[in-house]
Order: C-alpha cells, then structure tokens, then sequence
C-alpha cells in the first residue's frame, strides 16, 4: 500500500486534476438492481451492493465520468435501439435527480466548467454498435442526446465490425463499418476500440481521423487477455493522437486471474453448460473456488499495465476506465470502488511519477482527446 503522505499528496492532486473516468456500468446497474425506478434507491448514501454511489465518487476525486448506456450484444433487431435510448434517458434521470452533484456534459469546456462549479461533469459512452442497428441515422440521434463515444462492438460481431471474442466474419471493418468511423469523426463521437478484434482496431486507426479511445482495456504484452491492447497498436496511439484507458477489471490485469478464469470457462464447456448464462457461470465460480483459491488482482497490478502503456504509447497517450458496476467478480482487492482512484495515484507517486504526469493521466489527456475530436469535427462540417 501506499504511504499515508503519498495518500495526502494524491488527494490533493485530484483537487486540482480529478479524475476523469472513461467507463462506469452504473446505470446497467440500477436498471437490474432497481429495474431502473430511481425512487427506489438514494444515490446519496453508500450503497453496499454497488461500486459507484456519490459519497464514494466525492471521496475519489472524481470530476468526470464517462457513463456506459450499455445493451447486451445478444439483444437483436430493433431491441438494442429500444434499450440504449432508455439507458440514456436513465442516465438524465438520475443526474436530474442530483442537480447538486451532477451535470451532463458534451463538450470539453462543459466537462470543466462542471467541475469548476463543484458538479460530477457526466458524459455517456454506448458500449457496443449493435445499438445503431446499422442505421447512421441512429448514430446521429445517440450524438444529439448526448453519447459522445461508442464502442464498436461488444463481446459479438456486428454486421460491420468483428470482435475480439467472436469468429471473424469481416476480417475488421466492412466497408459500411468505415462509414461509421468516418461519420463518427464528422459529428465528433470517439471511436472506442475495447472489446474490438485486433483487424477492426488497425483497420479504425487507418480510417479514423480523430482520436480513437480504449475506454477500458490494459496491455496485451502483461496479460493476454482479448479486449487488452497490443503493443503494436499502441505503438500507433500517438499518430493518431489517442488514448489507452486502463481498467481494473482482474482477470484484463492479472495473468493468474485469467489462467483462474479460463479453467472455470473449460470446465463449464466440458459439462456442456452456457457460457453466456449468467447463473450457469456463477455456478461454476462456485465451483472452482471449492477446489482453487480465486487469486486477486492488486494496485501494483493495475499500475504495471499504466508503466507498459507509458512506455509503448508515451504519457500523452494513457488514462483511466475502471468498468465499476460492469465487473462479473470483485475488483482489485485495493481498487474495490470508486473511493478509490486515491490508492492509485498515490502508488504512482510513491514510484517516482510527478504531479504532472499524474495530472495527464487522470484528466488532461482525455480533455485533450475530446478537444481534438471537436476540432475535426469542426473541420469536416464546414
């Protein structure tokens, strides 16, 4: 752990530079929890079968974050449409709900101007392009209401754009898939590459003239894990400007924990069951972990896949996305919510980083990400 003086010192720190988080399942969440009925929870307290509620945000310096209006890749035809426009409207919902906390934000300037004027600067990310439903038209709606990335795609290909955990069927983007990029471009949504095969992240970066963003992934080179990112891909951030958001999520930031989970995933094939089902795959942890202690993913873990993504990418090029309130099993043992992002910065101070690489780390590079998508908007629309 860190030293309570480092602890101090990151404190302070993200009172002048908070964190500005690339991804957060919150409303997915309370959608499940509270079938998204905001009367039936309050925010303002902890709440113990969360990460994310707003004592916990206050007490980790966050200033901004990126809210994921999330919709299973297994909902087809017109039901992801359906699904992520309530995801956004539950979105409004509970920052309308909180005016004294929160504020929508869609723009750089909003971002810090809420935070200037003490509120948690709210901006949405549609995790998974199944939610256009191969429509632009869709595309440009979920930009006027406020989604200012997606990820193109979630754990299955869309008709467009593979996967990094489905069979290849495009070989990366169609020709379609590229449209969909440059029309992102042009209204100034990010392209966000977690969750996508490594053929649809070359083939983004070469079509993308924006910034791309990885809103939750960590480095391949650490530990192979298929939503983590290559060091040639990275290698190509700063041509092209992006960002690497490093996630907490275990099994993407410890190797052990991913061994752990692949033999629960074997088991569960070898007695046939649904890898997809959710109670099937409780079972099964349950399982494992009457045989085999779960390891946990530690602080340090998380930092060594920061340190990798600095050395590839270059500080200009690397940020923060937790996944809280997406995590399938507990998070690292020290990074356990969202009060947390201290621990973080202070391990990084306690190993040398100074104040303003931290600073880049936790906001300003992905101000900047958000500056630039802007301005080539800006430049395609004129």
């Amino acid at each position: 752990m860190p030293t309570n003086a480092a602890i101090e010192q990151a404190n302070a720190l993200l009172r002048n530079a908070p964190i500005i988080d690339g991804h957060n399942d919150l409303p997915w969440a309370l959608r499940e929890m509270v079938e998204g009925d905001l009367t039936r929870i309050d925010l303002r307290t902890e709440q113990p079968n969360l990460h994310t509620d707003l004592p916990r945000l206050r007490r980790g310096g966050v200033g901004a974050q990126f809210w994921s209006v999330y919709v299973p890749a297994e909902f087809k035809g017109h039901g992801p449409v359906t699904t992520v426009l309530e995801q956004i409207d539950l979105v409004h919902q509970f920052v309308e709900s909180y005016p004294e906390h929160f504020r929508i934000a869609r723009t750089a300037d909003e971002v810090d101007a809420a935070v200037a004027d003490g509120r948690i600067a709210s901006l949405l990310g549609a995790e998974g392009g199944h939610c256009i439903d191969d429509s632009l038209g869709v595309l440009r709606a979920l930009y006027r209401l406020g989604v200012r990335y997606m990820t193109l795609t979630h754990n299955k290909n869309t008709s467009w754009a593979d996967s990094a955990t489905d069979a290849p069927a495009a070989g990366g983007l169609t020709d379609f898939g590229r449209d969909v990029v440059r029309e992102m471009n042009r209204i100034g949504m990010l392209v966000d590459l977690s969750h996508v095969a490594e053929t649809t992240r070359l083939d983004a970066l070469e079509v993308s003239q924006a910034p791309v963003i990885f809103s939750h992934s960590s480095c391949t080179t650490v530990v192979d894990y298929p939503h983590n990112v290559s060091d040639d891909v990275l290698s190509r951030l700063p041509d092209n400007g992006g960002i690497c958001m490093i996630t907490f999520v275990p099994p993407m930031v410890l190797a052990a924990r991913a061994a752990w989970n692949r033999e629960v995933g074997a088991e569960m094939t070898r007695r046939g069951e649904d890898r997809r089902n959710p109670d099937s795959v409780r079972r099964a942890i349950e399982r494992q972990l009457q045989v085999k202690p779960r390891p946990e993913a530690t602080v340090q873990d998380v930092v060594r896949h920061i340190r990798h993504a600095r050395e590839v990418a270059g500080i200009d090029h690397i940020g923060i996305g937790g996944d809280y309130d997406g995590l399938s099993e507990p998070p690292v043992s020290d990074l356990r919510d969202v009060s947390c992002y201290p621990v973080l910065i202070a391990e990084l101070l306690d190993q040398g980083w100074s104040e303003k690489d931290c600073a880049k780390l936790t906001n300003r590079n992905i101000l900047r990400v958000l500056r630039d998508a802007e301005s080539v908007s800006t430049r395609l629309t004129v």
